[in-house]
């Protein structure tokens, strides 16, 4: 697989036990954070790209939308699907839903870019001197 293969309607699903690292307990019991469910949202469009790309690059996220729609506790299983819906040269756009073992618990969309691991190190470098 090539770059030249990453286009629309590329799916992948993952699926992730809810942790007790990935839950907050302010509102009344624990319950998955809007954040954690992100970030799996974004691993999984990330795992998507991977086979498309060459080892020396990846993709960053750099806009999100992203509705949290339902409360999910400690130990069930979430079922997080991304879907390539637009590729745009570097810039690719998805739909993610996030689904437990009874409802739809988020939905909305990623923008990432394809990147150079290369240009990251260096970024990092020049902002750290």
């Amino acid at each position: 697989m090539t770059r030249d293969d990453l286009r629309s309607g590329l799916k992948a699903v993952q699926r992730a036990v809810v942790t007790d690292a990935m839950v907050t307990t302010h509102a009344g019991g624990a319950r998955l954070t809007t954040p954690s469910m992100i970030m799996l949202m974004e691993e999984t469009a990330q795992e998507l790209t991977r086979p498309y790309l060459p080892d020396d690059h990846t993709t960053v996220g750099f806009e999100i939308s992203v509705r949290h729609l339902a409360p999910t506790p400690p130990g069930d299983t979430i079922t997080l699907t991304a879907e390539l819906v637009e590729v745009d040269g570097r810039k690719l756009f998805f739909n993610v839903t996030a689904d437990n073992e009874r409802q739809r618990i988020g939905v909305g969309t990623l923008r990432r870019t394809i990147v150079k691991l290369a240009s990251l190190e260096d970024g990092a470098a020049s902002s750290a001197t």
